[in-house]
């Protein structure tokens, strides 16, 4: 099995670490990690660092001989999904599935039939909860670069989005052209659209058309808002090499 992963503010670079406090303590009381065991330090932005537990001291302290600064290059193409807000707990298993897979990306889209939205105080602990949620995915997924989930956008902002990338497509299910045929970049940006349970409007994929974003299909089968997008960030690793 590979090393566990912990997140630090900054990947130290000298020879000897304390990792304490909820990142310690669940290394020390949760893993229980013992001296000899191998770990991770990261700061979630790409940069980490291999280290060998030396003691596990108290409730929450870990002591860790680390062996020096490494940067994990930004990966190409890199891929994004716009995901319209799911009903309920949803959202968070979309984050979780979708940062297990590999997506680099998260834009949360208030469409206009989304049931669910993001106001006030809700919309800001909805928006930290999504946050929290691929923070740790990535850590159980061993990442050492988890992706960025930003600010919610609307309709007009998500096409702009569109309009600057290097490959941009609506998944839905009267989509003419399969995704798996789709002509992919090398580099630059992906941008999928996931719409909400109810679909995404006709006048949502007329602006998202007029962006460069046109219907593609995933599959015969139709997929829930919370998990089209994982099945779509699958396909996309596996037909641009990140996944060979």
């Amino acid at each position: 099995m590979t090393a566990p992963v912990f997140v630090v503010e900054q990947v130290p670079d000298g020879a000897e670490f304390v990792l304490d406090g909820p990142e310690g303590r669940h290394a020390v009381s949760v893993k229980r990690l013992r001296p000899g065991e191998d770990v991770v330090l990261t700061d979630g932005l790409g940069r980490w660092t291999a280290g060998v537990v030396r003691a596990a001291e108290g409730k929450d302290r870990l002591v860790v001989a680390v062996c020096g600064v490494r940067a994990e290059p930004e990966p190409a193409p890199r891929v994004t999904v716009v995901q319209a807000l799911p009903k309920g707990d949803r959202g968070e298993l979309a984050v979780e599935t979708m940062t297990e897979t590999g997506v680099d990306r998260i834009v949360p889209w208030t469409a206009a039939r989304c049931i669910t939205q993001w106001k006030g105080e809700r919309g800001a602990k909805s928006l930290a909860k999504w946050r929290a949620t691929a923070r740790e995915a990535g850590k159980q997924a061993r990442r050492v670069r988890f992706p960025v989930v930003d600010e919610p956008m609307t309709t007009r902002r998500v096409g702009e989005l569109l309009a600057g990338s290097a490959f941009a497509a609506v998944l839905h299910e009267e989509g003419s052209t399969p995704l798996a045929t789709a002509e992919l970049p090398a580099s630059g940006d992906i941008v999928l659209v996931v719409g909400p349970e109810g679909g995404v409007a006709p006048e949502e994929l007329d602006a998202f058309a007029a962006a460069g974003a046109h219907p593609y299909r995933l599959g015969p089968t139709v997929l829930r808002t919370s998990t089209a997008g994982t099945a779509a960030t699958a396909l996309l690793l596996g037909r641009t090499g990140r996944w060979s």
